[in-house]
């Protein structure tokens, strides 16, 4: 039957007023298909997947601090009710995201840039603001009425190649909500500040620092000829001419607000990050040049020159500068009662393997041939201790195995265990405070750091890392982080 026109829109109408809610941080009604419940329940799923892509960072005392200042911007925004939970990541990255339901997520190397407590609190009240307005809500219930592309849960690895191979849940909401969403975070984030006695231009000194960082990248890239790298955290920063223009109003009624006496806390701040891990950790594994060293597991493994680095819980990632071959390595477990060679044909599944060849290297037994297919894979596994290690290589859009082969040859045969000698390459360069003397510069600084890169590169990292950037040199007494 053909219903009217009327009556199949007076039908509809409960469905779709049932969809609309009021936001609980702007009073404006959104769009959306989930109650306050759902939403703690889709956090914590999200979490538990999360957590496992994102190892927390071993300093329980950093965790600690950063909880304390989350908590007191949380327990002053419009979803006080609700229980956060916020967690320093083990990883170098430049980067922060928010979970529905309170779960905030900040990595280390993002903390490395922050020069204030301030600052922090300013980062975390951006991200408890995407809580509050509950984007990922609205995003996700835009996604199910309309049957499109749902919000990126899994966003990779960074290699496409290595997707088809690790199939894991990647890194979740990190890539932002959009222009108009990320403002309004920003706005949220800038009233919490100011309600929880912080200086609200600790956000516009935020997104100073990593403006600064997206400007570097860019300009090492076109001096290097390459292509320029897309906008990093949240990709907040695309080129908007009214960029600025739009942050100072958003933030501006927050500043207006603020008494004469807010807090800053830069040197309580600073002396939480002594000793923070810069770059790779030593629980994650650390790259030296062209060699990767793992203290816990103590192995080390060597790829071609050109090739990067992807380094995941769950898998080493080498690939080439083209990122069209890769070879991955993951622990598979303990060691089983087989014969490696009877492994590879087993994790085969019965399809029939090629080219079977035995390893012995640095003591350690293997096994490794070529699994046929569309596209061919050059598979390996190494025994080490009471673990397997699974090594798979691969070319991207179907090119033959045989142009990389020798490469994926050389990465598998160099895993071995770590000489005693090596130990301490497998030790991660570390943050430390130092007081400027009089006449102290960024290059003499330079001079003292053990950070790989040309001179003027150090230059400019010893300047973002200490808010100097682009020519801006220390003062006499003025903490500064430098990298040993």
């Amino acid at each position: 039957m053909k219903w009217p026109a009327l009556s199949l829109a007076l039908l509809l109408a409960p469905s779709l007023l049932a969809g609309c809610a009021v936001n609980p941080a702007t009073g404006r009604t959104n769009f959306v298909m989930m109650s306050e419940k759902q939403e703690l329940d889709l956090g914590r799923r999200y979490n538990q997947e999360i957590a496992k892509q994102n190892p927390r960072y071993a300093d329980e005392k950093l965790q600690a601090y950063v909880q304390q200042v989350g908590q007191r911007i949380a327990s002053h925004s419009h979803r006080n009710n609700i229980p956060y939970q916020f967690t320093v990541v083990d990883s170098p990255d430049i980067n922060a995201f928010a979970l529905p339901g309170g779960y905030i997520y900040i990595h280390r190397g993002l903390l490395a840039y922050l020069n204030s407590e301030a600052e922090l609190a300013a980062v975390l009240g951006h991200e408890v603001g995407h809580v509050t307005a509950r984007h990922s809500v609205q995003q996700q219930s835009q996604s199910t009425a309309w049957n499109v592309l749902g919000q990126a849960v899994a966003i990779g690895t960074g290699v496409g190649a290595a997707g088809d191979l690790t199939n894991v849940l990647g890194t979740a909401f990190v890539r932002g909500y959009g222009r108009d969403m990320e403002l309004e975070a920003d706005g949220l984030g800038a009233q919490y500040l100011e309600r929880s006695g912080y200086d609200p231009q600790a956000m516009i000194e935020v997104v100073k620092v990593l403006k600064n960082q997206e400007d570097f990248a860019r300009d090492q890239a076109r001096r290097k000829g390459q292509a320029e790298p897309p906008s990093g955290y949240h990709g907040l920063f695309d080129t908007h001419p009214d960029n600025d223009q739009r942050l100072q109003q958003v933030v501006g009624p927050a500043k207006a607000l603020a008494g004469g006496n807010q807090v800053v806390n830069r040197e309580a701040f600073l002396k939480q990050l002594e000793g923070l891990p810069f770059g790779d950790s030593a629980e994650t594994g650390v790259r030296r040049g062209q060699d990767f060293y793992h203290a816990g597991l103590d192995f080390t493994l060597h790829f071609p020159d050109g090739w990067g680095l992807v380094n995941r819980p769950d898998a080493v990632i080498t690939h080439s500068a083209d990122q069209q071959a890769f070879v991955a390595m993951s622990l598979d477990g303990r060691k089983p009662d087989l014969a490696p060679a009877d492994y590879l044909r087993k994790k085969a599944g019965g399809q029939r393997l090629s080219m079977e060849e035995s390893l012995q290297q640095a003591g350690l037994q293997g096994a490794t041939a070529v699994l046929p297919g569309n596209p061919a894979r050059r598979v390996a596994v190494i025994y080490k201790d009471d673990k397997a290690y699974l090594f798979v290589g691969a070319i991207r859009n179907r090119a033959s195995l045989e142009t990389q082969d020798n490469n994926f040859l050389a990465v598998i045969r160099s895993f071995r265990p770590m000489k005693k000698e090596e130990l301490a390459l497998a030790q991660p360069l570390r943050l430390h405070l130092i007081q400027a003397k009089p006449g102290q510069t960024v290059a003499s600084l330079v001079r003292e750091s053990k950070l790989p890169g040309s001179e003027s590169d150090l230059e400019n990292r010893i300047r973002l890392l200490n808010n100097l950037y682009p020519i801006g040199e220390p003062k006499p007494g003025d903490w500064l982080k430098v990298v040993r």
